[in-house]
């Protein structure tokens, strides 16, 4: 019996060890569906298909499978309309080098040119946000095209889009199928001069400071050996948090907007500046010193900020080839005064709402995020919103080396938290998966706690609801504008949860709060706690500049005018203890 094209494409996925295709059914995407159909699901060693309520969240979705795994996971859209709902989460999973293959269906092929309906030319749109991008047009074309989106997705760590017209689908299979050349990762070794460069620049330099980012996955033991042979602290950036921070005795925190601790200092005072397997995008947090760096993507070398030392290579085999020709440093007089500004900072700011607050209404969100940490299981897996979400899953929530956090942190997309812990949870069922989500991200693509409930996943939905846009607010106010049009109307979430099956609870006191985390992750199903936070709670940097603070004075003043004085005073009342203290 002759083969459907379809059906041939959907094998090669399942060679290439493809378990689930996330995505909404539709007519040019049928042949597909059929076809997955088929395979009778992964419990008969075929796919399953995820319905998702948006094609947006199928991508996050495929983003979260594919960084938490590794491999390749698939997400579809039909055409036009269909197909280009997915382009948002493609450009988050293609900014995290995510291996994400999307199959773009498309109009039937001998209309396409004409301005037939639902007409677009994904084989274009997707160009931007894909390392592979091609349009089949031929059965006998098709398995190739398949077979390289599938190895430059892996291979380059991004997304790859086939567009398939829904007729071309439908044809008999002409060609082979190609054989898939599965392989394992390489290693890139540095230039040996390069490090001998780098092991020069250490041995003259009086103080060292490490800043790493997610590029030190697989080396943290030996990030922390060469710290302690240089006595050099380490701040970390958000996507670096994971591999860094745990069981680091010269951790001095994160830098950037959402940073706290020392790390702005630490890496500004320093003589040489080493950026380990980090793209830090904000260069406005980069000191002016000697800055030496280290990075697997030659493109990504100084391109942030000038760089005296580029040393391309794995980090890994960087630091065991770096090792035997560095100094040992006999003053610890540097690191020593990080270490104790950063416990300074960090008991005097981040802690300082963790404190006294048990009976404080509204919720301190720093309060509930602390309390989290606690309750959670040593192995949870956390996704964040972006916004606020990010700063108090940054700020609270410890990796443990058993934990992962993962968020939209290089596309900075709202709405990510709940369906990235959609592919978090079925690609990880017997873990615990914790959605951290704000009211504006989750109100933003509410339609999947439909998918969650539907598919009967046991993620848990932690809703920060304090009815405003924080982040957006404080990019305001910093910007010296007063907040406008960022407070929305209160939405009971917990009510809507529970109307779909969810163990659902809303909490406005916080001596609560312990208990309702416990007796969530406890349901066997979905469950979602709705906290009422202080929409008033901001996070300043832990490098507040004299710029900043004049546009914070001059939105204050703003405020005061139009809104009378109480708020503001409220505001203040709400963010002292968070202003950063020497």
């Amino acid at each position: 019996m002759a083969k459907e094209l379809a059906s041939q494409l959907i094998e090669q996925l399942m060679a290439a060890g493809v378990q689930r295709i996330y995505g909404i059914v539709g007519d040019s995407l049928n042949p597909i569906v059929d076809a997955v159909r088929k395979t009778g699901g992964s419990r008969e060693g075929g796919i399953d298909w995820v319905h998702v309520r948006h094609e947006e969240a199928a991508a996050f979705a495929a983003a979260a499978e594919a960084q938490l795994t590794g491999k390749l996971a698939v997400c579809a859209g039909s055409c036009g309309p269909g197909n280009l709902h997915l382009i948002n989460g493609l450009y988050d999973a293609n900014r995290s080098g995510a291996p994400v293959l999307a199959i773009a269906s498309h109009i039937p092929s001998k209309q396409i040119g004409s301005s037939f309906f639902q007409e677009t030319h994904p084989d274009r749109l997707f160009n931007e946000c894909s390392v592979y991008s091609e349009m089949v047009s031929t059965a006998e074309q098709a398995p190739r095209v398949m077979h390289s989106a599938i190895q430059h997705a892996f291979g380059l760590g991004g997304v790859a889009v086939v567009t398939l017209p829904g007729d071309i689908a439908g044809l008999e299979a002409t060609a082979g199928t190609p054989l898939p050349a599965t392989f394992r990762r390489a290693t890139l070794t540095p230039d040996p001069a390069s490090v001998r460069e780098l092991a020069d620049a250490i041995n003259e330099a009086g103080k060292v400071a490490i800043f790493a980012g997610a590029g030190v996955a697989g080396a943290h033991d030996e990030l922390i050996s060469l710290a302690e042979l240089i006595n050099a602290p380490i701040g970390h950036s958000l996507r670096g948090k994971d591999f860094v921070q745990y069981n680091n005795p010269f951790d001095i925190g994160m830098t950037g907007l959402l940073g706290y601790g020392a790390a702005a200092e630490g890496i500004e005072d320093a003589d040489l500046l080493i950026l380990l397997g980090t793209d830090f995008p904000y260069d406005q947090f980069l000191p002016e010193t000697r800055t030496a760096q280290v990075d697997r993507a030659a493109h990504r070398l100084g391109r942030r900020t000038d760089v005296d030392i580029a040393v391309h290579g794995d980090v890994l085999p960087t630091l065991a080839a770096l090792m035997p020709l560095v100094k040992a440093k006999k003053s610890r007089r540097f690191l020593d005064q990080m270490l104790k500004k950063h416990d300074r900072l960090m008991n005097k700011s981040v802690r300082a709402y963790t404190r006294k607050v048990e009976k404080k209404q509204p919720i301190h969100p720093e309060y509930a995020a602390s309390l989290l940490d606690q309750v959670a299981a040593e192995d949870a897996i956390f996704t964040a919103d972006t916004g606020m979400c990010n700063v108090w899953t940054a700020r609270y929530i410890n990796p443990l080396g058993t934990r992962r956090l993962i968020g939209s942190y290089l596309h900075g997309s709202m709405a990510n938290a709940l369906p990235h812990a959609i592919g978090a949870q079925l690609a990880f069922p017997e873990r615990q998966v914790i959605s951290v989500s704000g009211d504006g991200g989750l109100s933003m693509l509410l339609g999947e706690l439909i998918t969650v409930a539907a598919h009967k996943l046991p993620v848990n939905v932690v809703v920060f609801n304090n009815s405003t846009l924080g982040m957006v607010k404080l990019e305001m106010l910093v910007d010296g504008l007063p907040d406008f049009g960022v407070d929305v109307p209160d939405a009971d979430y917990a009510g809507v949860a529970r109307a779909l099956g969810f163990h659902a609870v809303r909490v406005a006191d916080p001596a609560q709060i312990e208990g309702a985390y416990r007796a969530a992750f406890a349901h066997p199903g979905p469950s979602l706690v709705e906290l009422m936070t202080d929409p008033q709670a901001l996070s300043l940097p832990p490098k507040v500049s004299g710029t900043q603070m004049l546009g914070f004075a001059t939105a204050m003043s703003k405020v005061v005018l139009n809104r009378g004085a109480g708020e503001a005073v409220s505001m203040a009342r709400s963010n002292l203890r968070n202003l950063p203290r020497r």
